[in-house]
């Protein structure tokens, strides 16, 4: 796949050796080889365009990979949420998949259309060597955008994968009228917990071992390359963020009994009855569904945004047709 680059103009007073244009050119590409737009020397940094294409980009790999990858989520959430010794239940696996894929849309496409030109802005502030700080803050900052609908969507998602309700729109109306506002947003704090570092590791990982890999080959990557790496990376960030990943269910479903007061409360509750075992609970399903998410994630994302690319060229020359014209 060709890479999305960033150009960047240079105004000199001087003029330049065609060599020296090359070379500009060269270290142009290895600087920002991963996933950034090519928007043409004239115009080095379209925000909007760069917003649109994210946004489109986005949403379209977050209804893929959730929709793909549902069972597995539900089974994982059951896994955590089961206490003592209660039965898995396998029915109704992909119950509550219209509603959450209603906030899984708006959300994906919020990350990535704010972390592309963020990531974008970033890679221009730090220093080659740190671009990795680049890509952590980017994802933070997608994360946070992201979470304002990620959080309501899955207090109803997990409550409905744990059979506490039949239907989204019912699941919305009860929690608000019996919890409040703040029913939408249980457990927001260790959401983010969760998610700020799940999302800057993961897009970290991913851009990183994606430009090394480039590198070494010397040649873009293709589909395939960038799914396993998408699958690598989601895999490994998985599994190190599993024992936040149960916390937040449990705080999420716990719904107005308030079993836990809170994030250490609820550490502190989980390893006292049931041991430090249960915090890794789901592990098994979570890395098989984050690495498989990863994997198509990644891969429906850049295939979208090299869709868009490619149509981009064109759009421009038409317009320019037209001025012409004129």
């Amino acid at each position: 796949m060709a890479p999305l680059t960033l150009s960047v103009t240079v105004q000199d007073s001087s003029i330049s050796s065609p060599d020296a244009c090359t070379k500009r050119k060269q270290n142009s590409l290895v600087r920002n080889s991963f996933a950034s737009v090519s928007i043409g020397e004239e115009n080095p940094f379209d925000f909007l365009r760069t917003l649109f294409e994210g946004v489109i980009a986005g949403g379209t790999a977050g209804v893929v990979v959730e929709t793909a990858l549902y069972p597995i989520d539900t089974i994982k959430t059951r896994l955590q949420a089961a206490r003592g010794g209660e039965k898995l239940v396998f029915k109704g696996l992909y119950s509550g998949l219209a509603g959450n894929l209603a906030g899984v849309l708006p959300a994906s496409a919020l990350f990535v259309g704010v972390y592309e030109p963020m990531k974008q802005k970033l890679l221009r502030v730090f220093p080659e060597n740190l671009s990795a700080f680049a890509h952590l803050s980017a994802g933070a900052l997608g994360g946070i955008a992201a979470s304002l609908i990620r959080v309501p969507t899955e207090v109803v998602k997990q409550r409905m994968q744990t059979r506490q309700f039949t239907s989204a729109s019912g699941a919305v109306r009860y929690i608000a009228s019996k919890e409040g506002f703040k029913g939408l947003y249980a457990g927001y704090g260790s959401f983010l917990l969760r998610d700020l570092p799940f999302d800057a590791i993961q897009f970290c990982l991913y851009e990183q071992i994606r430009i090394g890999y480039k590198l070494a080959a010397r040649r873009d990557l293709n589909d395939p390359e960038n799914a396993l790496i998408g699958a690598f990376a989601g895999a490994l960030t998985g599994a190190i963020t599993t024992p936040l990943d149960v916390i937040k269910t449990r705080l999420m479903i716990q719904g107005s009994g308030n079993q836990y007061k809170g994030i250490v409360d609820c550490v502190q509750t989980i390893i006292k009855e049931e041991g430090p075992s249960a915090l890794l609970k789901g592990v098994g399903p979570r890395v098989l569904w984050i690495g498989i998410g990863g994997s198509i994630f990644f891969g429906v994302l850049e295939s979208s945004k090299r869709f868009l690319a490619e149509r981009r060229p064109a759009l421009s020359q038409s317009s320019k047709s037209d001025k012409n014209k004129e």
